[in-house]
């Protein structure tokens, strides 16, 4: 085993092999992978539960995997605003992604989401205060299915929605584990 190899790969010049609007491609040492080129290649999740108890999750065709995915509301950090918060970008992706709008939003993580092939990363925000605003379904990309699940059968619900052929982003479980949990395991009050 050569020790000096990961080290070069450190050292070594990245080589842009593709630059799009949002992503490029990169070749550092032995190494390729892609790098989020928008502000600071962040995305954020946000966990949200409606007053009634119903956990929020979003269905769409995503292009990369063919195939309708089941995930919780999401978007992209500084797409619109480059200087826009975490927070406030979760609240804006929230309201549109589902019609809800949300008076809080708290980070709880921020974590790579493949550090194998993607500087991306994304943040967990759990949003409260939730209030129905309008039908959400994305922009006008985007064909959101908004969801409503009530919180104790979510994951029955998932599990149920896994066998008939949807994609499912594993991050989907973490979501519901920090509905109840704060980072550390405590129960959430």
């Amino acid at each position: 085993m050569n020790d000096d190899a990961p080290h070069s790969n450190k050292t070594a010049a990245p080589r842009i092999a593709y630059e799009g609007k949002y992503l490029r491609m990169v070749e550092r040492g032995t190494w390729e992978y892609s790098e989020r080129t928008h502000a600071g290649g962040l995305a954020a999740i946000i966990i949200a539960v409606t007053p009634e108890d119903k956990v929020l999750f979003v269905e769409q065709f995503r292009v990369p995997l063919q195939a309708n995915t089941i995930e919780m509301p999401a978007g992209l950090v500084g797409d619109i605003h480059a200087e826009e918060s975490i927070e406030l970008s979760a609240i804006r992706e929230l309201e549109e992604e589902t019609g809800w709008t949300a008076e809080h939003a708290q980070v709880l993580l921020i974590g790579p989401t493949s550090s194998g092939s993607s500087n991306e990363k994304v943040a967990f925000v759990r949003a409260t205060g939730l209030t129905k605003v309008g039908e959400g379904g994305g922009d006008g990309d985007e064909n959101i299915t908004v969801h409503e699940v009530p919180r104790t059968n979510a994951a029955a619900w998932l599990v149920k929605k896994m066998a008939e052929g949807y994609q499912l982003d594993a991050k989907l479980w973490a979501g519901l584990w920090m509905i109840d949990h704060e980072l550390d395991g405590t129960p959430r009050t």
